[in-house]
This record gives structure tokens, sequence and C-alpha cells, in this order.
């Protein structure tokens, strides 16, 4: 797996990451994939490979944890995680409406096909979940994060096909579950930074077979005005097709400060587009509103880069999410963008959500963010034509009724104009 990842911007960045916690007397300060690819076929040849054979045979005579280092990187963590339990102390949750969270009175059919994209070597396979009848003629995508397939997010597409939606779920090939595998097995190297531009293309590709006829949908699916929903990386798949326009502007200024007081876990992955972010503005203006879940962005979209979007942007993020902390890469930027005065952005967090729990399987009956969506999205369409971001926006969600019984959700967005670090 090594072998394949050298040179590869994601393991140079998982490598900067663990360099700062000790080092090894005698190597290169710049820890690389060849130094440990040599190193690992030193050790493999003398038998099974350990930790100890390995560190024996990278250069060097003694090896070090800091551990105040790594004291000072979890504290780090635990503290970007505070702002959402201040906001959350601060706010009532939303209460539960049957007529969001229970299913809906239609019967759910779930199927896969595939179709072929002239961007990518081999045939994108995809998920639709749809009511087997009462189409209400509208359009969903779910995009999935690193390393993940649509399976996670079935739920929340089942839940929304019982009232009448139509949902479309991408594998994302370059960076799905079985990318993951095939890395593992040492076939295929990371995902590399194109894939930045791969997803957003992804979405509107399934968009242009479904307004083309060739996923034998409901007829009378409309395609003009759709939603999409994201998780983690999934999620900002879906900022970019709303018109968020990456930029590497950030990332050059903060990818190589170790003591960033915002560096998180997720910035393994969002440094690793350094080289491709300004090439992948994708917006679609078919997007109207959409959902992020937990989205790497900090980093990513500056405040530049968020003006003049075409979808209203829910965002959600967890009490408890420690790949993809609330304070630097939620919180701080939602409430950047409400300070600016520009409707069409919210933000809700979910108290003791993780960056694993708020999606939901096929079986399980849409998770714990079933009554939010469902009320985002119909929202969404029911806003019509002045469903754009502007300091008119109409209100997508309403008052109340969108909460869930087991995980509080609790939309914060009306503090953010006054909350400070």
């Amino acid at each position: 797996m090594v072998n394949q990842a050298v040179g590869s911007p994601l393991l140079t960045q998982a490598l900067l990451l663990v360099s700062s916690l000790g080092g090894i007397d005698g190597l290169p300060s710049s820890l690389g994939g060849k130094e440990i690819s040599r190193a690992l076929d030193t050790s493999a040849a003398k038998g099974p490979l350990t930790m100890l054979t390995v560190l024996q045979a990278l250069p060097g005579k003694t090896a070090s944890v800091d551990l105040d280092r790594a004291l000072s990187a979890v504290q780090r963590l635990a503290r970007q995680l505070q702002p959402a339990d201040r906001l959350l102390a601060a706010q009532s949750a939303a209460t539960v409406s049957p007529s969001l969270s229970q299913a809906g009175p239609l019967k759910v059919q779930r199927g896969e096909t595939t179709i072929p994209v002239p961007y990518r070597p081999d045939l994108l396979r995809l998920v639709v979940i749809s009511p087997t009848q009462g189409s209400n003629g509208r359009l969903v995508v779910i995009s999935h994060g690193l390393w993940d397939s649509p399976a996670s997010f079935e739920g929340w597409a089942s839940h929304l096909a019982s009232y009448g939606y139509t949902v479309l779920l991408p594998y994302h090939p370059g960076s799905d579950q079985r990318q993951q595998q095939e890395m593992l097995s040492g076939k295929v190297p990371p995902p590399g930074p194109a894939e930045l531009r791969l997803r957003p293309l992804d979405v509107s590709a399934l968009i242009d077979a479904a307004a083309a006829g060739q996923l034998a949908l409901a007829p009378g699916l409309r395609t003009d005005e759709v939603v999409v929903l994201g998780q983690s990386w999934g999620g900002t798949t879906a900022l970019q097709l709303a018109g968020a326009r990456p930029s590497s502007a950030r990332l050059k200024k903060r990818c190589s400060d170790l003591n960033d007081p915002s560096r998180n876990l997720s910035w393994v992955l969002q440094c690793s587009f350094l080289n491709s972010a300004d090439q992948a503005a994708l917006a679609d203006r078919r997007v109207k509103a959409v959902v992020a879940v937990s989205p790497p962005m900090s980093l990513l979209f500056d405040a530049e880069a968020i003006q003049g979007m075409n979808g209203q942007v829910l965002v959600v993020s967890g009490s408890r999410d420690w790949v993809v902390p609330p304070g630097p890469e939620a919180i701080w930027p939602m409430a950047a963008e409400v300070r600016n005065g520009v409707g069409g952005y919210r933000l809700v967090l979910a108290k003791g959500g993780d960056h694993f729990n708020l999606g939901a399987r096929y079986e399980e009956g849409g998770g714990p963010l079933r009554g939010l969506l469902l009320a985002w999205v119909n929202g969404a369409f029911a806003a019509g034509a002045v469903v754009a971001p502007g300091s008119k926006s109409p209100a997508l969600l309403p008052p109340d009724g969108w909460g869930d019984a087991s995980v509080a959700l609790a939309d914060v967005t009306g503090q953010l104009r006054s909350f400070t670090p």
C-alpha cells in the first residue's frame, strides 16, 4: 500500500501529522513515503512485519514520541468541540413531529444501475431509491463521504422516497469503499487531488442522465430544480454544487503550520487538495438547496468563495465529531456568513453526534436526521424560484417539528451573529 502511495498528497499530509508527535534520531526531518517503503521492504525480507522490525529498518538509532505534543493535540481537539456545547446549552432542541419523523405513506423500491461518463474510465454506478407509485416529480441526490458508499445513507433516501421523492446515490469510484479496499490491498494509490473535481461531476452526470431519460425513472420527473445532500467529503461536494468555489489561498497559508489552533484531522484531506482547489469550482445551477453534514470546509472555502452561491445551505455538525470538529469546520465559517448578512445559510447542531452516527442504512428508517432532511427538502421545493440565497431568501426550515427523540437537534443560526470564540 505504501509503495502505491509514495508521492500521494494524502499520504504526505498523514505523515506530516504523525511526524508532529515524535521523531527518529537520524531520519530526515521530512519523513516521506520512499523512506517508509524502503524500511518496509527491508523489514519484510527478514520475516513477518512488526512495528519493532519496521522501526529497526528505518535509519537512526532511537525513536521517540513527544507526549507533551500528543497531549497538546488532544487538548486542541477537545477545545474545538466546546463551542458546540456552549451553543447547544443556550438553545432548545427542536421538537418531534410525526408528520416529519414517521415514514411516509408510499411504498419504496431500491435498484442499482450504471451510466457511462466521459471523465472516468469505468461506468458510474448508482443506487436509485424511489416510490413504487405516487412520485411527486422531485429529484434528490445524496453524495457519500471518503471511503464510504451509498449504503450508509440509503435510510435518508428511503425516508424521502416514502414521501414521493426520487433519490439517486452515486458511488464515487475514486474515493468510495471499494477504492479503500483496493488501496489497503496495495492495488491503487490513495484518492488523488483530482477527486475534488470529479465528485461534483458525478452528481451533475446523474442529473444529466435523469434529464435525458437514461435511468428509467418515473415520468414527469423535474431536473431543473434539485436538492443535494452529502456527508463529510460528500458535504463538501454538495457545497461545490451549490456554488461554493474552492480556493488554494488558505491552504497555502495554513497547511504547513502544525501548531495552528484550528488544525484538525480533516485538514489531512483538505490540505491534499492544494494543487486542485483552484480548478474545482463546479456549481450546478440546477442545485437549488443542499444539506452538508459534517463537511470539511474551513480551508477550502474562504469568504469570497461563498459569495454568489446558487443554492441555500444547511450545515449539520455533531457536537462530538472529532474528525471534522464543529468549532473550526462549521461554527466559525457559518458565523462569518451570518455576519455578512446574506440569507440562506443555517447551522443545526446534533448533541452527541459524531462523524459516523448521523447517517442511516436502508433498514434503519431514516436515522436521527430524517425529520430535518425531509423538512429542508420540502421547504426547498416549496420555495420555488425564490429559493436562491440572498437578503430576502425564505426560511426553508419550519420553526419546529424537525427534531429527533434520540439525538437533540438545535438550529443555532440565530446565535452566530454575536457568538465569539
